[in-house]
């Protein structure tokens, strides 16, 4: 086709496209079709926070809520989620009857956690978890505990971790360190649902407790006398692992029954706390397996 026919057939097209918008225009001043809703995207200012109460919490992406409502311990309040996430949430798998559910476009949720937040279309209002005590911890013989990591997205990615590994808890510190949120939830992928994440006021005295029922406590650590293999003992494990940056505190490494580092041959020594994390676990859950 010549270019001469393109141009004449591009002109009729946005001619006729031109009288169809004026027919359709006609039809509404008319009210012989409904007027177009105003697209607002451009005039929304920043989120709304939905109201929550101190012990309240908002969790959100399918894979968090999913877990959080199949989990028995979790009080449930509300579920704001899109038709097309409901579809997905619900695939073999039924809500509480007494679960208030409200069908609302993603962009509503956008408005009360930002934009930001890679909510998938779901948001569920929920009771905090339990407290848990350090005595529940009898039984496991793995736990992990953090000096003061404090972002809450290494956190969650080590609970991940943690469960994956059948840890019987996460311990960290009340001060410095991630309150349960909808972010570590997120991070967690659901793992926050399935693992006690116990905060207390004193590390030390933490451990000192973890002594007393029966626990080994590795501390790691870059400047470690030994290897981690070389290093772990006893019939329970406790892994301690410090912030990014300062790791373990002084009265910390004071308190431990030993200290280790992990070896690593290449030109980089050191881990993102939730990579070195993963890779402790394996090796304690190693060593436990093999203890008769």
């Amino acid at each position: 086709m010549s270019k001469k026919h393109d141009n004449e057939g591009g002109a009729k097209d946005a001619h006729y496209a031109k009288l169809r918008r004026a027919h359709r225009d006609a039809k509404r001043a008319r009210g012989e079709l409904p007027h177009k809703p105003q697209d607002n995207r451009k005039k929304r200012g920043p989120a709304v926070p939905l109201p929550v109460g101190e012990d309240e919490v908002l969790l959100y992406g399918l894979h968090t809520v999913r877990a959080a409502i199949e989990n028995p311990e979790r009080t449930l309040l509300e579920l704001k989620v899109s038709q097309n996430a409901l579809d997905r949430l619900t695939d073999g798998f039924s809500l509480p009857e007494d679960l208030p559910v409200e069908i609302v476009h993603p962009r509503a949720i956008d408005d009360i956690l930002g934009s930001d937040a890679i909510h998938q279309g779901v948001l569920l209002k929920a009771r905090a978890l339990p407290v848990r005590r350090l005595d529940a911890l009898q039984k496991s013989p793995l736990i992990l505990v953090l000096d003061q990591v404090t972002d809450p997205h290494n956190v969650g990615a080590i609970l991940r971790s943690a469960v994956a590994f059948s840890c019987g808890a996460v311990i960290t510190t009340m001060r410095h360190s991630p309150a349960e949120s909808g972010v570590m939830a997120k991070s967690a992928s659901g793992a926050l649902e399935y693992i006690p994440y116990i905060q207390i006021t004193n590390l030390a005295k933490a451990l000192e407790e973890l002594h007393a029922l029966g626990f080994t406590s590795v501390g790691l650590d870059s400047e470690g006398p030994a290897p981690m293999e070389e290093t772990l003992s006893g019939d329970k494990i406790a892994l301690v692992l410090g912030a990014e940056g300062k790791g373990l505190r002084q009265k910390t490494r004071e308190t431990v029954s030993a200290l280790a580092r992990l070896d690593m041959p290449g030109k980089i020594k050191s881990l993102n706390v939730s990579n070195a994390s993963a890779i402790s676990l394996y090796a304690a859950r190693q060593y436990l397996s093999r203890k008769p």
